[in-house]
Protein backbone atom coordinates (compact mmCIF):
# COMPACT_ATOMS: atom_id res chain seq x y z
CA UNK A 1 0.00 0.00 0.00
CA UNK A 2 2.29 2.86 1.17
CA UNK A 3 1.54 6.52 0.35
CA UNK A 4 -1.54 7.64 -1.55
CA UNK A 5 -1.90 10.54 -3.97
CA UNK A 6 -3.33 12.68 -1.16
CA UNK A 7 -0.22 12.08 0.97
CA UNK A 8 -1.84 9.73 3.48
CA UNK A 9 0.12 6.64 4.33
CA UNK A 10 -1.75 3.43 4.76
CA UNK A 11 -1.39 -0.29 5.09
CA UNK A 12 -3.55 -3.23 6.04
CA UNK A 13 -4.25 -5.35 9.10
CA UNK A 14 -2.94 -8.84 8.33
CA UNK A 15 -4.08 -10.50 11.55
CA UNK A 16 -5.39 -9.84 15.05
CA UNK A 17 -3.98 -11.73 18.04
CA UNK A 18 -4.55 -12.07 21.79
CA UNK A 19 -3.13 -14.04 24.68
CA UNK A 20 -4.56 -14.85 28.06
CA UNK A 21 -1.14 -14.71 29.80
CA UNK A 22 1.77 -12.27 29.54
CA UNK A 23 5.08 -13.53 28.19
CA UNK A 24 3.54 -16.01 25.76
CA UNK A 25 2.90 -16.09 22.05
CA UNK A 26 -0.51 -14.80 21.04
CA UNK A 27 -3.06 -16.69 18.95
CA UNK A 28 -5.05 -15.33 16.04
CA UNK A 29 -8.70 -14.39 16.38
CA UNK A 30 -11.30 -13.28 13.83
CA UNK A 31 -11.59 -9.83 15.43
CA UNK A 32 -10.48 -7.81 18.44
CA UNK A 33 -12.59 -5.37 20.42
CA UNK A 34 -10.70 -2.20 21.40
CA UNK A 35 -11.92 -0.10 24.32
CA UNK A 36 -10.77 3.37 25.36
CA UNK A 37 -8.75 3.25 28.56
CA UNK A 38 -8.47 -0.55 28.42
CA UNK A 39 -7.02 -1.77 25.14
CA UNK A 40 -8.10 -5.15 23.81
CA UNK A 41 -10.84 -6.99 25.65
CA UNK A 42 -9.62 -10.41 26.75
CA UNK A 43 -5.92 -9.74 26.18
CA UNK A 44 -3.39 -10.20 29.00
CA UNK A 45 -1.92 -6.73 28.34
CA UNK A 46 -5.23 -4.88 28.62
CA UNK A 47 -5.35 -2.15 31.24
CA UNK A 48 -5.03 1.55 31.84
CA UNK A 49 -1.40 1.98 30.81
CA UNK A 50 0.67 3.18 27.84
CA UNK A 51 1.11 -0.18 26.07
CA UNK A 52 -2.51 -1.24 25.53
CA UNK A 53 -2.06 -2.44 21.94
CA UNK A 54 1.07 -3.72 20.20
CA UNK A 55 1.62 -3.59 16.44
CA UNK A 56 4.29 -5.20 14.31
CA UNK A 57 4.85 -5.09 10.57
CA UNK A 58 4.75 -8.41 8.74
CA UNK A 59 7.76 -7.10 6.81
CA UNK A 60 9.76 -7.30 10.07
CA UNK A 61 8.61 -10.87 10.59
CA UNK A 62 9.72 -11.59 6.99
CA UNK A 63 13.30 -10.73 7.99
CA UNK A 64 13.13 -13.52 10.55
CA UNK A 65 11.46 -15.89 8.09
CA UNK A 66 14.37 -15.19 5.72
CA UNK A 67 16.62 -16.73 8.40
CA UNK A 68 14.73 -19.98 7.94
CA UNK A 69 12.49 -19.58 10.98
CA UNK A 70 8.88 -20.69 10.57
CA UNK A 71 6.73 -17.99 12.16
CA UNK A 72 3.05 -17.20 12.27
CA UNK A 73 0.96 -14.25 13.41
CA UNK A 74 1.21 -13.68 17.17
CA UNK A 75 4.59 -15.36 17.61
CA UNK A 76 6.14 -12.03 18.64
CA UNK A 77 3.23 -11.33 21.01
CA UNK A 78 1.88 -8.61 18.73
CA UNK A 79 -1.82 -7.78 18.84
CA UNK A 80 -2.01 -6.44 15.31
CA UNK A 81 0.20 -7.63 12.46
CA UNK A 82 0.27 -5.13 9.59
CA UNK A 83 1.59 -4.83 6.07
CA UNK A 84 2.40 -1.71 4.08
CA UNK A 85 3.58 0.73 6.78
CA UNK A 86 7.05 1.22 8.25
CA UNK A 87 5.73 1.23 11.82
CA UNK A 88 9.09 1.73 13.54
CA UNK A 89 9.56 5.00 11.63
CA UNK A 90 6.42 6.55 13.13
CA UNK A 91 7.14 9.03 15.91
CA UNK A 92 5.54 8.83 19.34
CA UNK A 93 2.28 10.79 19.20
CA UNK A 94 1.34 9.57 15.70
CA UNK A 95 -2.39 8.95 15.28
CA UNK A 96 -3.35 5.73 13.50
CA UNK A 97 -6.82 4.93 12.22
CA UNK A 98 -7.19 1.16 12.36
CA UNK A 99 -10.54 0.14 10.92
CA UNK A 100 -13.05 2.21 12.93
CA UNK A 101 -10.61 2.71 15.83
CA UNK A 102 -8.13 5.45 16.59
CA UNK A 103 -4.82 4.66 18.28
CA UNK A 104 -1.99 6.95 19.35
CA UNK A 105 1.60 5.70 19.33
CA UNK A 106 3.10 5.86 22.84
CA UNK A 107 6.30 3.82 22.48
CA UNK A 108 8.59 2.49 19.77
CA UNK A 109 10.19 -0.84 20.62
CA UNK A 110 10.76 -2.24 24.08
CA UNK A 111 13.26 -4.12 26.13
CA UNK A 112 12.95 -7.83 25.46
CA UNK A 113 12.37 -9.66 28.71
CA UNK A 114 14.77 -12.45 29.66
CA UNK A 115 12.26 -15.25 29.17
CA UNK A 116 11.19 -14.14 25.67
CA UNK A 117 10.23 -17.37 23.95
CA UNK A 118 11.27 -16.21 20.46
CA UNK A 119 14.64 -14.87 21.59
CA UNK A 120 15.31 -18.15 23.38
CA UNK A 121 14.48 -20.18 20.27
CA UNK A 122 15.98 -17.96 17.56
CA UNK A 123 18.53 -15.82 19.36
CA UNK A 124 16.96 -12.55 18.26
CA UNK A 125 13.54 -10.89 18.45
CA UNK A 126 12.27 -8.07 16.21
CA UNK A 127 9.66 -6.73 18.62
CA UNK A 128 12.19 -4.70 20.68
CA UNK A 129 13.31 -2.75 17.60
CA UNK A 130 10.37 -2.86 15.19
CA UNK A 131 7.24 -3.15 17.34
CA UNK A 132 5.18 -0.15 18.39
CA UNK A 133 2.76 0.35 21.26
CA UNK A 134 -0.38 2.45 21.37
CA UNK A 135 -3.30 3.55 23.50
CA UNK A 136 -6.88 3.42 22.29
CA UNK A 137 -8.58 6.82 21.91
CA UNK A 138 -11.57 5.62 19.85
CA UNK A 139 -12.75 2.06 20.31
CA UNK A 140 -14.40 -0.44 18.02
CA UNK A 141 -13.81 -3.76 16.31
CA UNK A 142 -10.70 -4.46 14.24
CA UNK A 143 -10.49 -7.35 11.77
CA UNK A 144 -7.92 -8.68 9.30
CA UNK A 145 -8.29 -6.77 6.04
CA UNK A 146 -9.08 -3.46 7.76
CA UNK A 147 -7.11 -0.46 6.56
CA UNK A 148 -4.57 1.19 8.85
CA UNK A 149 -3.87 4.86 8.08
CA UNK A 150 -1.42 7.36 9.47
CA UNK A 151 -3.40 10.54 10.11
CA UNK A 152 -1.74 13.89 9.62
CA UNK A 153 -2.32 16.75 12.07
CA UNK A 154 -5.06 18.26 9.92
CA UNK A 155 -7.01 14.97 9.83
CA UNK A 156 -6.70 14.61 13.60
CA UNK A 157 -8.11 18.13 14.12
CA UNK A 158 -11.18 17.17 12.08
CA UNK A 159 -12.02 14.22 14.32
Amino acid sequence: MGSNADGTREGEVVSCCVSERKGTRKHTVDAIELRVGVGIEGDAHAGNWHRQVSLLGDESVDTMRDRGVELKAGDFAENILTRGLALRELPVGTALEVGPCLLVVTQIGKTCHNDCEIRRLVGICVMPTDGIFCVVVRGGTVRPGDAIRVLDEEAVKQL
